[in-house]
């Protein structure tokens, strides 16, 4: 068993992902490489249904910064626990680029990250995992309420107020 999670509820993968030689459903939800994307840019940014993009490990933004807006979903590969470059991709999309969409994380998700992948910006997880996937839909992955490292979040306040500038506290902790 497999689930996509979404605020704690699994929710219904409406993205269909054709190979990038394939024809692209018209009026359905779909979800593309870079590479595709890049290459068909005219076609693509024309669409009318919802348009999403995957990004692997390795991928940057290059090409895409003034397109962002115009996915609905942007996918981020994790091939294995070990490689952290999509937390990077993420807090760039979030931070430096304003993506405002769904960010899914994919690919080797487990229990111990997706509470930094929260604090990143992802908001829909891919699990693999059924251990995984009842712990996060059961509630028993909790965000981690205190961080030494700012994210960039507006809402994550300095506590206690000029005691320890470097100690974040996550709102209603």
């Amino acid at each position: 068993m497999s689930g996509l999670v979404k605020n704690g509820a699994v929710i219904a993968d409406v993205w269909s992902r054709p190979a990038d030689d394939a024809a692209l459903p018209t009026d359905a939800p779909v979800v593309v490489s870079k590479a595709r994307f890049l290459s068909e840019a005219g076609d693509l940014r024309g669409r009318n249904a919802p348009l999403g993009l995957s990004l692997r490990a390795g991928d940057t933004l290059d090409g895409l910064e003034g397109d962002l807006n115009r996915f609905a979903l942007i996918a981020l590969d994790f091939p294995a626990y070990t490689d952290g470059r999509a937390y990077s991709l993420a807090r760039l999309l979030r931070e430096r680029h304003g993506y405002t969409g769904d960010l899914r994380a994919e690919g080797d998700v487990l229990w111990d990250q997706i509470p930094l992948m929260k604090r990143c910006g992802f908001d829909e997880f891919a699990i693999r995992d059924d251990r995984v996937l009842n712990a996060l839909i059961e509630g028993r992955i909790q965000d981690v309420p205190v961080h030494y490292q700012p994210a960039g979040r507006e809402d994550v306040e300095i506590q206690p107020p000029g005691a320890r500038p470097w100690l974040r506290l996550e709102p209603g902790a």
